[in-house]
């Protein structure tokens, strides 16, 4: 121990010290020299990258865009879904059958109609048509059945909405 501090108190040590701060001081500045000119190049190449304009900023403004998109898309997905559970109980099926009720009016000016939802639930309604007067009736229904009596041309009004696979065509 006592050698360590006897080499430690000599000038040769000292001198010795002094040369190696003085060699890191330089190794540091051509450090920070290369480090400068590699950072100029680096900017230099993104410029002739980004046809004079500074490719890095186009990026970082580009992925500040990415990210924005991105949540809205989440947005508009989550939209949609509940769109998609709101429409369950909108009219979706519709089925309509034309017929004469009595004979003695001459064309088909009765109808029966079924508007329902994509469970098959809605309402049926029979429109009577005769030359004194024009009755409508309404009867519910639920999972494409009514709890009332219903008429032969309600049954394929209802028959036809739920077949309809969501698609409505008079035939």
């Amino acid at each position: 121990m006592d050698a360590i501090l006897e080499l430690v108190n000599t000038d040769m040590f000292l001198l010795v010290m002094f040369a190696l701060v003085i060699i890191f001081i330089i190794i540091t500045f051509i450090l920070m020299a290369k480090l400068s000119k590699t950072k100029k190049n680096y900017n230099n190449f993104m410029k002739k990258l980004g046809n004079g304009e500074n490719i890095q900023e186009d990026l970082e403004t580009f992925m500040h865009k990415v990210d924005r998109v991105e949540k809205q898309n989440l947005e508009i997905v989550e939209y949609c879904k509940n769109l998609d559970k709101d429409l369950e109980g909108c009219i979706q099926k519709i089925g309509i059958v034309r017929y004469n009720a009595f004979k003695d009016t001459g064309s088909d000016l009765s109808f029966a109609l079924a508007l329902l939802d994509e469970n098959n639930n809605g309402v049926v309604l029979n429109g009577i048509y005769s030359r004194e007067m024009s009755n409508i009736y309404a009867k519910p229904v639920e999972n494409g059945k009514s709890s009332y009596t219903v008429s032969e041309e309600e049954k394929m009004a209802i028959e036809k909405a739920v077949n309809s696979k969501n698609i409505y065509k008079v035939k």
